[in-house]
């Protein structure tokens, strides 16, 4: 038990779920929620869900859970995923917070997690604890008129088809073909049992319902799944026209022959006149792949997604590929101590790394937010320096390390967690 301020900072036991649920949905201005105490008892683990407490009232929530997070190269590293921060508005500036990310910040660092993650709702809270944006939600809205569909020159898959399946179904295929999807995407995360079931229906949460999606799977000739989407229609008429919008919820293709079949599936859907994708990889070459590629437009979601926090920096950047031979110094301010120090990157042949502490000097100075930032390789030293937040202290370092830091693919989260 930590106080702070007269409050308390503990770890909630299973028999405390129902109060914790009830300040989590106060938290998020959500008092109205129906409760899913049950649902939310698979979930919990000992020590790591955690409170805020004002006497015996809890006004404060925090969960820490463990996902194997994919790195540049195809390798993963622990990952402790944090989630369900809230503070009550009326026990603000009290310290809460950062008693509760301390403690699970040490606690994760004890059970070896090379980094911790999260998801920012607000910008500027997490920076001060190490976090920095690592990987981008991006997606697109597509007008179908003005896009013309796919180019006839794309590749398909001889033998290959596209086929619905049902819920029960996908609970079986969908995990398999995850697990052999995320190994190839820098920043996706591990899915849950419990994940799986609740996007095909098989528990439901009271508080967010469950809509039967449409989903569909590519089959090679062999029949071994290589893509699938699930989505969902809005209906909507102009008058006696349709004008729905598509809205893909999920998407995954190990190739581009299967997705390119997907994507001829979900536009080419009668009554719909707009395709929503409200996240996809930032690389994803999908408006390429039309006609008119100019009928694809941002998403208005479109920002930062994950965070990364870096608790052991061997362990985070060696296991992470990079670009040509060569070598970088980071002098890594860090008031929480974790990464704390000069690292010496130093790059072989076939994009092989090793990180070590060094006593060299360094070629640029930065925090532990823009060490978060460079781990996945999506964000270039050059832009921070430019911005500010990292500095040169040996001329052309900047470019230099990006060219060893940046990965033929950035990072992308497709899960909220």
């Amino acid at each position: 038990m930590d106080v702070v301020n007269g409050l308390t900072v503990r770890a909630v036991a299973e028999d405390e779920v129902a109060a914790w649920e009830r300040a989590l949905f106060l938290g998020f201005h959500r008092p109205h929620a129906p409760s899913a105490t049950e649902l939310r008892r698979a979930d919990w683990r000992p020590g790591r869900w955690l409170a805020g407490l004002d006497g015996e009232r809890m006004v404060a929530t925090f969960r820490g859970f463990d996902t194997e997070l994919t790195v540049p190269g195809g390798a993963t590293v622990t990952a402790d995923a944090i989630t369900n921060v809230s503070v009550l508005s009326t026990h603000r500036r009290r310290g809460l917070l950062g008693t509760m990310m301390r403690r699970e910040l040490a606690a994760a660092a004890e059970r070896g997690s090379a980094v911790a993650i999260l998801i920012a709702a607000e910008y500027r809270i997490y920076g001060r604890y190490g976090f920095g944006p690592a990987t981008l939600g991006h997606g697109w809205n597509i007008d179908l008129q003005r896009a013309q569909g796919l180019r006839d020159d794309l590749p398909t898959a001889p033998g290959g088809r596209v086929d619905f399946v049902t819920m029960a179904e996908l609970a079986t295929i969908g995990p398999e073909l995850h697990d052999r999807w995320r190994l190839l995407q820098p920043g996706a995360i591990t899915r849950s049992e419990q994940w799986w079931k609740r996007r095909t229906g098989a528990v439901v949460d009271p508080a967010e319902g469950f809509s039967e999606p449409f989903a569909a799977v590519h089959r090679d000739a062999e029949g071994t799944v290589t893509g699938l989407v699930t989505y969902r229609v809005t209906d909507s008429w102009d008058g006696s026209y349709p004008n729905c919008t598509l809205n893909v919820t999920d998407f995954l293709a190990l190739d581009l022959a299967a997705a390119a079949a997907l994507w001829r599936l979900v536009l080419s859907v009668d009554w719909v006149r707009k395709v929503s994708v409200s996240n996809l990889g930032p690389d994803d070459p999908l408006p390429l792949l039309l006609n008119d590629p100019r009928g694809a437009t941002p998403h208005a979601a479109n920002s930062d997604f994950t965070w990364v926090r870096v608790l052991d920096v061997e362990a985070a950047f060696n296991a992470r590929t990079y670009g040509p031979p060569g070598r970088v110094v980071l002098a890594v301010e860090d008031r929480l101590g974790y990464a704390a120090g000069r690292w010496a990157i130093e790059v072989g042949e076939g994009g092989v790394g090793r990180c070590t502490r060094t006593t060299d000097e360094a070629d640029l100075a930065l925090g532990a937010s823009e060490l978060g930032s460079f781990h996945l390789g999506s964000e270039t030293a050059a832009r921070l320096v430019a911005a500010g937040l990292v500095t040169e202290l040996r001329p052309g370092a900047a470019a230099a390390a990006d060219l060893l830091l940046r990965a033929p693919l950035r990072a992308w989260t497709p899960d909220i967690f």
